[in-house]
């Protein structure tokens, strides 16, 4: 179990080292086993952070994301929070002035991360196979840099589905309805 562990930890010093040694624009930590975001490395990459465009933690076991993720790493594109076991996003979210697109697909939302819907450059949600029922379709509809919203496998209610083209100017993803059986 240790060496394991050991072993985790060497490969997400291994790609922090990687990132800042070659001063490139993403950090890939996902499939790591983290449980949260090592403090560590917010020391480690503090010469480097408004450099990084992309930050994956996909495939790992967290469940949630802090403020000061969100602030130290204020120039974010991309963030890729699959698989994880989240169920909310920090306020601080709306923050991130340049973020494009977010993967929250495999996670444990039960409604939709409100805090996304004031981030003015985000272009592409998903957020399939979450618990979602319920969607502020009223905010999404005024988000005006929305290309895609992917809610698939989600038991999003009847009202999300009358979001169509002319309504909303972005695609939005959901699973087929079930057929009514009948009696």
């Amino acid at each position: 179990m240790q060496k394991r562990m050991g072993e985790a930890v060497a490969r997400v010093a291994r790609k922090v080292n990687d990132t800042v040694e070659n001063k490139t624009d993403s950090l890939d930590l996902g499939n790591c086993k983290l449980m949260t975001f090592p403090i560590g490395i917010y020391k480690a990459m503090r010469s480097v952070t408004e450099g990084i465009h992309r930050i994956s933690l996909a495939n790992n076991e967290l469940k949630s994301i802090t403020s000061r993720f969100v602030t130290t790493f204020s120039q974010l594109r991309e963030l890729d929070l699959a698989g994880n076991y989240l169920h909310r996003l920090p306020e601080e979210i709306t923050s991130l002035l340049h973020l494009r697109a977010i993967n929250l697909s495999r996670n444990r939302f039960r409604r939709f991360p409100e805090p996304l819907a004031t981030v003015p450059s985000l272009e592409t949600i998903d957020l399939e196979e979450n618990e979602i029922a319920e969607v502020p379709t009223d905010k999404l509809a005024s988000m005006a840099s929305l290309r895609s919203l992917n809610l698939r496998a989600n038991p999003v209610g009847p009202e999300v589905r009358l979001l169509v083209r002319p309504l909303v100017p972005f695609d939005l993803l959901l699973s087929p309805e079930e057929p009514i059986p009948k009696v």
